[in-house]
């Protein structure tokens, strides 16, 4: 075995993952540097080579490059290969490889996959790897297919159709945000076709696997007994009304400002596709520069809360938002219980909840402190919108990701690396190995608000 494995096997699960990620990025640059990926007299640096590698890993889909003018056709495949690691998971891949050359899937093995997907139990996980690969590729072949047909009425050859197709799909899928026109979706601003496409790819890899996984049991029918679990329950109410309230506010904010001059349905598409672009997606199609400082700052929150678990997206997830709002309004009716779907949610969800949203409070108030400090020239609305959006695996930007300094770009990958990964996972690398108390202290009352 390689000593890098063999060092990797004696770190914690959480910090093994960790460590694979990092792997995949330094996989990455090598793949965005082989001979005949540059377009010919195009150079690229080294940090902005990581930047584009790390955006991709993460499916962030933030970049310093236009990605059409730097990369040839193979660069482009090269993306996609990356954009697949980063959506998938690295485990995911991982065991697939492993089950295709018949390798038997360990223990250590089952632990890792558990972490990278937040799944609280060993069993099944295999299968389960098994499942969101069918899925992934099933949806991102659909997606091509259909918008390859529909793209060949816009290129003169079908291979430019496909990659444009291929390319779009994939991106959409795996919420990576990535674009090969050279202007995200915003040549398609009236096309109605393509937009409800990218959006049913963004929600069905933002929502989550298990939903997916579920959602594809309750369809086949094969179980007259089946019952969604408390977690799809709660993610789809969740995702659906954060994109419900997204776009009526989006669209009430910019009714008399960027939207004035629109027919209602071009106001209405546009406030829904970036609705549900916040969750995760990143592409836009509309010059998100021209919304009002309010619409950035609450389309910059809904990067903040970002995708569901077990998912292509980042943020604090929408789990941990619901039951964050859940507890409090139970507490204001003086409940110490939440209580949802017939279920109760464990108290341990509730601490690891809060946790992740103090934490990320902290990072995002951080990096604006850093960022403003060694941007003094950028706003502050265009810093907290970069920050939450790198944090969120988003990749929506007021256009000042390429003007940032060496520490700039640097902290925004730091932030899009620890969004992907996920907010435990990072906590539980800096924490080491779990520990149980061995004994307690007496408990004492203190004084709250």
């Amino acid at each position: 075995m390689h000593p890098i494995f063999r060092g990797i096997r004696k770190l914690t699960p959480v910090q093994a993952i960790v460590s694979y990620y990092f792997l995949a990025i330094a996989i990455s640059v090598g793949l965005l540097n082989l001979p005949g990926v540059h377009q010919q007299g195009v150079q690229v640096n080294f940090i902005d080579s990581l930047f584009t590698s790390v955006s991709a890993v993460s499916v962030t889909g933030l970049s310093v490059l236009n990605i059409s003018e730097t990369y040839t056709t193979f660069g482009i495949a090269m993306l996609m290969i990356i954009l697949q690691l980063g959506g998938i998971g690295i485990m995911s891949l991982g065991t697939f490889v492993w089950l295709l050359i018949g390798k038997k899937i360990g223990l250590r093995e089952r632990q890792l996959i558990m972490i990278d997907h937040n799944q609280h139990s060993l069993s099944g996980v295999v299968n389960l790897i098994i499942e969101i690969i069918r899925l992934l590729l099933l949806i991102e072949l659909i997606g091509a297919l259909l918008l390859t047909v529909y793209f060949t009425q816009f290129y003169d050859t079908f291979s430019e159709a496909f990659l444009q197709g291929l390319f779009a799909s994939v991106s959409a899928t795996t919420n990576g945000g990535f674009d090969i026109t050279g202007e995200s979706m915003i040549p398609y601003h009236n096309d109605y076709f393509v937009q409800i496409i990218n959006m049913f790819l963004i929600i069905l890899g933002a929502i989550g696997f298990p939903v997916l996984i579920e959602m594809k049991a309750f369809l086949s029918n094969k179980n007259k007994n089946f019952r969604f679990s408390l977690f799809t329950k709660i993610t789809t109410l969740t995702f659906g009304i954060l994109l419900l309230v997204g776009t009526v506010v989006i669209l009430a904010l910019e009714m008399f400002n960027s939207f004035r001059e629109m027919s209602w349905h071009e106001a209405f598409f546009t406030a829904l596709f970036h609705s549900v672009s916040s969750r995760s997606g990143g592409l836009v199609t509309f010059d998100i520069t021209e919304f009002s400082q309010g619409t950035n700052v609450f389309m910059s929150a809904l990067m903040f809360i970002g995708a569901s678990p077990s998912s292509v997206g980042g943020g604090i997830r929408t789990t941990t938002f619901a039951i964050a709002i859940l507890f409090l309004i139970n507490f204001a009716r003086g409940k110490n219980e939440i209580q949802i779907f017939n279920r109760e949610i464990q108290l341990i969800d509730v601490f690891r909840s809060f946790a992740v949203i103090i934490l990320a409070i902290f990072m995002v108030l951080f990096a604006t402190i850093a960022l403003s400090i060694s941007e003094p020239t950028l706003s502050i609305t265009a810093i907290v919108f970069e920050i939450t959006s790198a944090f969120g695996t988003c990749g929506m930007s007021l256009g000042i990701t390429s003007e940032l300094s060496s520490f700039g770009k640097s902290l925004i990958m730091i932030l899009m690396f620890v969004g992907r990964v996920g907010l435990i996972s990072f906590l539980f690398t800096i924490g080491g190995r779990t520990t149980k108390t061995k004994y307690h202290y007496p408990k004492e009352r203190v004084i709250i608000g």
